[in-house]
């Protein structure tokens, strides 16, 4: 049987390692004789689980001392809420960033609670002849006091990441939930992070916030118990019962990642993943990519087929030859090749192969 490489964007694949563990220990969890889905999430058993999960992100991240690391609920469009509730209090403002989809859902979000008056959004993506790209303002010239600034380095929708470091004059809170340990960060750069697990983490339905100690002093507005960042830190994240399968899986992540070297050897991995599919999309005028190239995604890579007629004889032999979820978000059409830490090289070069192939013999036909 021939191997099948699954390029969803969310919930995206994991690790084979990863989940012939699980599989593995399904029914029999370090040695308990049960699944650590039935065992009590305050059991020491499970209890030292989350502290080497912590233990092992900390690690991988080097995150400093002075920030919580939060296992909280609600995927990243609960933290969209969160964020608001628990710095802006009745009379904050902030800022936010747009350059895709995801940033404005969450300035919507914002605008939802708090209305338009304590909001400002700002849209940072320039179009010239078809191409998006970021351009950042000089943030220092904005005459605003904010609470925090929001923006969101990777859109997953629209193929956009800004690798460049925002120079805020405010605490910057990052929505990472598709790039998050992909590539090294300066973790004390931000206020807050972000990210729904279901991309570079583990399953749906967990999320991880990095949050600083300075940021949980800031005004609250009244919230769901289960979103404030100050009961979950006074709780160890467990003001509730969590999601622990999902918490299982992201420290098996953890472990699977201190193994390959950490996240500078992820990054290798994955600058090299996504040079060669873009480099082979640059030289093939049977597709086009609409993303300058400063602000290219490494993890979600968008293309087009010139010829737009062909896109679901693409995507039905895509997925005959083992190459699945490659059809663009419905905003935007298009393809889509989601190539997170889990996705291994042979996968992208599977992938380039084929659309070599088929651009080949529709040319000939």
């Amino acid at each position: 049987m021939s191997a099948t490489y699954n390029f969803c964007a969310g919930p995206a694949m994991l690790p084979a390692a990863v989940m012939q563990q699980a599989q593995a220990e399904l029914l029999d969890w370090n040695g308990q004789g049960v699944s650590v889905m039935e065992v009590s999430h305050r059991s020491k058993e499970f209890i030292a689980l989350t502290e080497q999960a912590e233990a092992d992100l900390r690690e991988l991240m080097s995150i400093p001392d002075n920030y919580h690391v939060l296992f909280m609920h609600g995927g990243g469009r609960g933290q969209f809420a969160a964020v608001v509730n628990n710095f802006l209090g009745n009379d904050g403002r902030a800022l936010y960033l747009v350059d895709g989809s995801w940033s404005i859902a969450a300035a919507e979000e914002a605008i939802k609670l708090v209305g338009e008056q304590n909001v400002d959004v700002l849209n940072i993506v320039e179009k010239d002849n078809n191409i998006s790209r970021v351009v950042v303002p000089n943030l220092s010239g904005i005459e605003q006091d904010y609470r925090y600034l929001h923006y969101c380095p990777n859109e997953t929708v629209d193929g956009i990441e800004i690798f460049d470091e925002l120079d805020s004059p405010w605490p910057i809170v990052a929505d990472m939930s598709s790039n998050i340990m992909s590539r090294d960060i300066d973790v004390s750069r931000f206020g807050l992070i972000y990210a729904g697990a279901q991309k570079n983490i583990g399953p749906s339905g967990l999320s991880i916030v990095i949050v600083k100690d300075e940021l949980l002093a800031l005004p609250q507005l009244p919230q769901a118990s289960i979103m404030d960042y100050r009961l979950a830190v006074k709780h160890d994240s467990m003001y509730n019962t969590p999601p622990t399968f999902a918490w299982y899986l992201a420290a098996e992540v953890f472990k699977w990642l201190k193994g390959k070297g950490g996240i500078a050897e992820m990054a290798k991995l994955n600058t090299q993943k996504a040079q060669a599919l873009y480099q082979f999309i640059d030289s093939n005028d049977f597709y086009e990519t609409r993303v300058a190239k400063a602000n290219r995604s490494q993890m979600n890579v968008t293309f087009y087929l010139k010829d737009e007629s062909l896109n679901e004889q693409f995507i039905t032999q895509a997925k005959e030859a083992g190459l699945v979820a490659l059809k663009g978000h419905r905003s935007v059409g298009g393809m889509r090749a989601s190539i997170y830490n889990a996705m291994p090289i042979e996968g992208v070069e599977a992938l380039v192969r084929f659309m070599r192939d088929f651009a080949e013999k529709i040319s000939r036909s």
